[in-house]
C-alpha cells in the first residue's frame, strides 16, 4: 500500500532522527551541550531527534561537523534525512586522486629505510615501503608471514600482530604494546562505526590469550601520543616507536579513513640495525 508525503516525511525524520541521537550518544553529550555547541536550540534538536522536526541539508551538515563524523557516516545521515551524498568515495588509483597517492608514495618513500605503511580504517594493509619488508623479514619471509597469519584475505595489520605466527612472538613488551593497540581499536570503533573493524575486535575478545581486562578502557583518557615497541628476534634487539597520522581536511571518504603508520628508531642501535638490514648503512 502506498504511504502518502506526510507519512514518507515522518519515515524520514525518524529515520535521521535515531541516527542523530545514536551519534551524539557516541560523542557523550546530552542535547543541552549539543545545543549550546551548535547554537541550535534544545528543542529543535529534540524536535529532530523524535521525528516530529524535518532537517535542511545545511542542518544536517553542521550537525556532523559539531559532531566530528566521519564523511561515510555524514552521508548516511543526509540519505536518512532524504539528501543526496555530498562525498565520494574513490578508489586510491582513481585519477582524481592522485596527487593524495604521490604525497603518500613520497611519505613512504622518504622514511625509507625506517618502517612505514599506510592502512584503511579496518588496518588492511593499503601501501608500505621497503623498511616496513626489511622489519617482517625479521619474523621470516614476508609473503608466508601474511599468508599464516591472513591467508587469501586481506593483509590485515593488526591479524599480522596479535596472530602467535606473526609479529606477536617478536614484541618483547608485548603486555604493553597489545592493550594500547586494543585501546586505539576500541575508540576508533566508538568514533567511527565499522563491520570490518567490529568483526577483528570481536576475534580478539575470543581469544583466550588476551586478558579480558585489556578490552576495558578507562573513559575519557586519551591516546597516547607515541607507541613503543620492542622486539627482539634472532639475537636482535630493536626498539621502536610509531605515530599514526590522518589527512587534516579530507574531502573524499578514502582520503578521510586513511592512516599512515611511521615507525622511528627509539636508539642510535635500533637506527644502525634498521639502516643495515636495508643496506643503508
Amino acid at each position: 500500500m502506498a504511504i502518502d508525503a506526510m507519512e514518507q516525511a515522518a519515515l524520514v525524520g525518524t529515520a535521521f532522527g535515531g541516527l542523530l541521537r545514536r551519534w551524539r550518544n557516541a560523542r557523550r553529550l546530552s542535547q543541552l551541550e549539543l545545543s549550546l555547541s551548535s547554537e541550535v536550540s534544545q528543542r529543535h534538536l529534540s524536535f529532530l531527534e523524535s521525528g516530529r522536526g524535518h532537517p535542511s541539508r545545511e542542518m544536517v551538515l553542521h550537525l556532523c561537523d559539531c559532531l566530528d563524523i566521519p564523511l561515510r557516516d555524514r552521508n548516511a545521515l543526509l540519505q536518512a534525512a532524504g539528501f543526496a551524498q555530498a562525498f565520494r568515495c574513490s578508489q586510491l588509483d582513481a585519477d582524481g586522486m592522485v596527487p593524495v597517492l604521490d604525497a603518500l608514495k613520497l611519505i613512504l618513500e622518504h622514511h625509507d629505510p625506517f618502517p612505514a605503511l599506510v592502512v584503511d580504517r579496518d588496518w588492511n594493509l593499503l601501501m608500505a615501503n621497503r623498511g616496513w619488508a626489511n622489519l617482517l623479514s625479521l619474523a621470516g619471509e614476508p609473503e608466508a608471514l601474511w599468508q599464516r597469519t591472513c591467508g587469501d584475505g586481506a593483509r590485515n595489520v593488526v591479524r599480522l600482530c596479535f596472530h602467535a605466527d606473526g609479529l606477536r612472538p617478536l614484541i618483547a613488551n608485548w603486555e604493553a604494546v597489545a592493550p594500547a593497540i586494543l585501546e586505539r581499536l576500541h575508540k576508533e570503533l566508538a568514533a567511527s562505526p565499522s563491520a570490518g573493524l567490529a568483526t577483528i575486535i570481536r576475534e580478539l575478545q575470543h581469544d583466550h590469550s588476551i586478558p579480558s581486562r585489556w578490552h576495558h578502557l578507562e573513559p575519557g583518557q586519551p591516546l597516547a601520543p607515541v607507541l613503543p615497541i620492542e622486539l627482539s628476534a634472532g639475537g636482535a634487539e630493536l626498539r621502536l616507536f610509531s605515530m599514526i597520522s590522518t589527512f587534516g581536511t579530507p574531502q573524499d571518504i578514502t582520503t578521510d579513513e586513511l592512516r599512515v603508520e611511521t615507525f622511528f628508531p627509539a636508539d642510535a642501535g635500533s637506527d644502525g640495525l634498521l639502516r643495515n638490514i636495508s643496506g643503508a648503512g
